[in-house]
């Protein structure tokens, strides 16, 4: 009776935290520029060699069912389509496998030199998406007994488009597009997911994924070029993103030293009620491999029970022969 009462008044306090009305939202990762093409499709090859980039990410792992994200992308420059290719996979998991949505995106970016110190890309994508329902993980009001617990089997029938296991599945194709501009010292970048804003619906009805608009800058600000190894900078940045009735403010700060990368962020809105987390980054890059840790330290108003969030990025950088300096890539943080 204890772990029923226990149960439901848990569930209670997150429906009242939680907003009364909600829509489909994309995952995110903290470290948005360890995952560029994730962030926005016009990154696709701006590093000019083969580039392999893996990210994981644990959010609220003290809650029941937590969310986990992962992700895995390859893109670089290819001369002769004078541009980028890329491909990402990206696997959403939420409440313990309860709900997942798996999607696979083919990228190509354009680059155009405007100037001697300027460039721009400009890149589109082109998603399958699919999102599967587990049925035989949910719960339901008829299956509890008022001192036993969990022990009826729900009258509920699993409804939709079912598979042969029973999981409820909905797919489609999704397409997006970016912009992303940059120079030496400063970039800035925007980008619209889901314009074609796909039906998500697992059951009878409609459930539109509203677009998902980003806009993103920052600075690169030498401080020390005495070598290159204790080359040092710092880096404003500062990203905005909204999805349907949902918006979201990052504001940071990154500092280099050699191969040492630190950071601090704040993510929430600077007006209104919507606060979400302090963010610590630390990382390590080489010219060849790039490894990341960041922890979000919750500060709203589920703070005692979320356990923060914990992501992990990892990259390989590729080399490949060298060719005229005709090809400008973007020195923007990598965290």
């Amino acid at each position: 009776m204890k772990k029923v009462l226990l149960c439901t008044g848990m569930i209670a306090i997150l429906s009242m935290l939680l907003p009364s009305s909600t829509q489909a939202q994309d995952a995110e990762f903290t470290q948005f520029y360890a995952n560029p093409l994730y962030l926005n499709p016009a990154f696709a090859g701006t590093a000019r060699c083969p580039r392999l980039v893996m990210n994981y990410r644990n959010q609220w792992p003290a809650l029941s069912g937590s969310f986990v994200t992962s992700s895995a992308s390859y893109d670089q420059h290819v001369e002769t389509l004078h541009g980028g290719l890329g491909l990402i996979a990206v696997r959403d998991q939420a409440g313990e496998g309860t709900l997942t949505t798996t999607t696979i995106s083919g990228i190509y970016s354009y680059q155009m030199a405007l100037s001697r110190t300027f460039s721009l890309k400009a890149g589109f994508q082109a998603t399958y998406m699919q999102k599967a329902l587990d049925w035989s993980k949910l719960t339901f009001g008829d299956m509890i007994d008022p001192r036993k617990g969990f022990i009826y089997e729900t009258r509920d029938v699993p409804r939709g488009n079912l598979t042969a296991d029973g999981r409820g599945t909905v797919s489609n194709v999704d397409f997006s597009a970016g912009l992303l501009g940059f120079s030496e010292k400063f970039y800035f970048g925007v980008a619209a997911h889901h314009l074609t804003e796909p039906n998500e619906s697992l059951v009878v009805g409609t459930s539109r994924l509203p677009i998902k608009w980003t806009g993103h800058a920052g600075a690169v600000i030498p401080i020390d070029r005495r070598s290159r190894y204790s080359e040092s900078s710092i880096s404003p940045n500062i990203l905005y993103r909204r999805q349907g009735e949902f918006q979201q403010l990052n504001m940071g700060l990154y500092v280099n030293k050699g191969p040492l990368v630190g950071g601090i962020w704040y993510r929430g809105l600077l007006f209104g009620d919507y606060r979400d987390a302090f963010i610590v980054t630390l990382g390590v890059q080489t010219e060849v491999i790039r490894f990341g840790y960041s922890y979000d330290v919750t500060v709203s108003e589920l703070t005692p029970a979320t356990g923060g969030s914990h992501e992990v990025s990892m990259a390989i950088q590729f080399d490949c022969r060298p060719k005229r300096k005709k090809f400008r890539t973007i020195s923007c943080p990598s965290f």
